[in-house]
């Protein structure tokens, strides 16, 4: 079963170290977007990924208003919150969000992001 993942991050880098990572696995298609108000728009157009990969680092911007938002969208839509920070940091809003869960980015992998989306919305 192929799955759809948008990579929200700011960082090119990154975003294209996910998207090998996930398309080497063979059962994700992945599309990017490099803020969250590129996704929200992305969404709002008519693009339903089954994932969002959301990093909650995005400068000059609030990730968990973009959560809120693309919830409101597409509710059917998993949210994965990442970041170079440990969830602690966040964990209460993490908690309140519309989001499936948290992975740190150096612990991101096929099997957690399968994991995460597993469990649905």
């Amino acid at each position: 079963m192929s799955r759809s993942v948008l990579i929200v991050d700011d960082d090119p880098a990154y975003r294209a170290a996910v998207r090998a990572l996930l398309e080497a696995d063979g059962d994700y298609a992945v599309t990017e977007a490099a803020s969250g108000a590129a996704a929200v728009a992305a969404v709002a157009r008519g693009e339903r990924p089954d994932i969002v990969l959301l990093d909650l680092g995005l400068p000059g911007e609030n990730v968990f208003a973009v959560t809120r938002e693309l919830n409101v969208l597409a509710a059917d839509m998993v949210l994965v919150l990442c970041s170079v920070r440990e969830a602690e940091e966040f964990a209460a809003r993490i908690a309140r969000s519309p989001a499936a869960g948290f992975l740190a980015k150096d612990r991101l992998s096929v099997r957690a992001l399968s994991d995460l989306a597993d469990r649905g919305p």
